[in-house]
């Protein structure tokens, strides 16, 4: 088991980086996503960026990877009960990376800039 000196440690080892909030927030808005789908809405990240944070949440316990046998193989996306749990915490950063967002989209359409 890892030693952490607080807590806050512990947590953004899990969910820290670029792109696994934005995984876990589209996971969590929209429900179980495939591979392609997510790459599509989290662009610009890279297929080979997406996976291995995928693989990372997936080895924490926070997402689930459900393969349908199908040709060419299916793959879903979706959280675990675990990631769920973050969802009380998540929905706030997500709503406030959005009005973020927003307002930089907005400052960059208005005349001058």
């Amino acid at each position: 088991m890892d030693q952490y000196h607080n807590p806050t440690e512990a947590t953004l080892e899990r969910i820290g980086g670029k792109w696994k909030t934005a995984i876990l927030c589209l996971l969590g808005e929209q429900g179980p996503q495939p591979n392609g789908e997510m790459l599509r809405i989290l662009s610009p990240v890279t297929q080979k960026m997406l996976t291995q944070q995928l693989k990372e949440l997936e080895a924490d316990g926070l997402i689930l990877r459900t393969v349908f046998p199908e040709v060419p193989p299916k793959v879903v996306y979706e959280l675990t009960d675990s990631g769920k749990s973050l969802q009380i915490v998540l929905d706030p950063l997500c709503a406030w990376g959005k009005r973020l967002a927003d307002a930089a989209k907005q400052a960059e359409q208005e005349p001058g800039n």
